[in-house]
Order: structure tokens, then C-alpha cells, then sequence
């Protein structure tokens, strides 16, 4: 049996969403950075058990404040959605916020819910860091996110436990 479960990518520009994808989906990192403009998508094919087999998209939304007006269309349909913030930038943490409300304005699930979305706090290979981890987690409880984790796409940790984490949420009876 198949399933396609769509994962939105969204957060601040520069925090490190192509770079998440392109390390997840391709198994590399690059530090050459292009802006994404509007949205860009992946594909990665995850054998969820014998029987179950999971088409992941990943739509890697553009994080330009001119391209917010077209998220409404981007989020449509999403199963589930990972925020990103920059552990070295606190703006970065603090329009988190924004990204979470933007998406819970848009888009619910069938039920009416909000569509499960964790916040990954990237670049925790770097010493310097703006945001605690007292300040993520209150920020989760209260935002309703269904959990955080720190992760380093540069150097791959925790990438592939925090998609794995994400797609199980959603699909806990596969």
C-alpha cells in the first residue's frame, strides 16, 4: 500500500530548509546557498513497513516576506510541517511565532486541527548560540508544536530522526 504524506518546510530565510531537504532527500550538504523563491519541492520515497510505502513531498517554502501572500495555496492539503529556526540568530526563533500563526491561520487538517508541526532549532554544531533551551521548550508547549529537537543539517545530526519522528506522528497505524 502507498501513501503520500505532504511536508511543508517553512521559517525565516536562511535557517537552513533547502539545506534540510537537500541532506535528507540527496545525503549532502553544500554551503553554496541560493534563495529559494517561492517554493521548491522533493520527492523521497521512505519504506515505512513491508506493506507500507510513503511518498514524502517536501514543499521547502520560500521564507521572503513577498512571497507570504502565496502560502495559502503551498500549505493546502499538508499532512504535517517542521518550522525552522537558526540557533545563532534569535530572530530567527522569535518569527517562529509568525511562521506558526501563518500556518494555523491557513491551513487545518480534515478534523479541524492544526496540522502537527515540530520546530527544529538548526546549526547546533556552531558554539554561539542566541536561544536556551528553556526558552524552546516553553515556546512549544505553548504553541501547541508536538515536540523540538536540535539538529546540525551541516553536519547531519538528527535529520533523519526528526523527518522519521514526523511521518510517524501521522501515521502511527502504517
Amino acid at each position: 500500500m502507498d501513501r503520500t504524506f505532504k511536508l511543508l518546510t517553512i521559517g525565516d530565510p536562511g535557517v537552513g530548509k533547502t539545506s534540510l531537504v537537500q541532506r535528507y532527500v540527496h545525503g549532502y550538504y553544500t554551503k553554496d546557498y541560493k534563495a529559494t523563491l517561492g517554493v521548491d519541492f522533493a520527492l523521497k520515497l521512505v519504506k515505512w513497513s513491508d506493506n507500507v510505502t510513503i511518498k514524502l513531498q517536501l514543499w521547502d517554502i520560500a521564507g521572503q516576506e513577498r512571497f507570504t501572500s502565496m502560502t495559502r495555496v503551498y500549505y493546502r492539503d499538508a499532512h504535517a510541517c517542521i518550522i525552522m529556526f537558526d540557533l545563532t540568530q534569535r530572530s530567527s526563533f522569535q518569527n517562529a511565532l509568525k511562521w506558526k500563526a501563518d500556518l494555523d491561520s491557513k491551513c487545518c487538517q480534515e478534523d479541524g486541527s492544526s496540522v502537527p508541526c515540530i520546530l527544529l532549532a538548526n546549526k547546533c554544531d556552531l558554539s554561539r548560540r542566541e536561544v536556551n533551551q528553556d526558552e524552546i521548550e516553553s515556546f512549544c508547549r505553548e504553541q501547541n508544536f508536538i515536540g523540538w529537537t536540535e539538529v546540525s543539517v551541516k553536519e547531519g545530526l538528527m535529520v533523519e530522526e526528526s523527518m522519521r519522528y514526523l511521518v510517524n506522528w501521522n501515521n502511527a497505524g502504517a
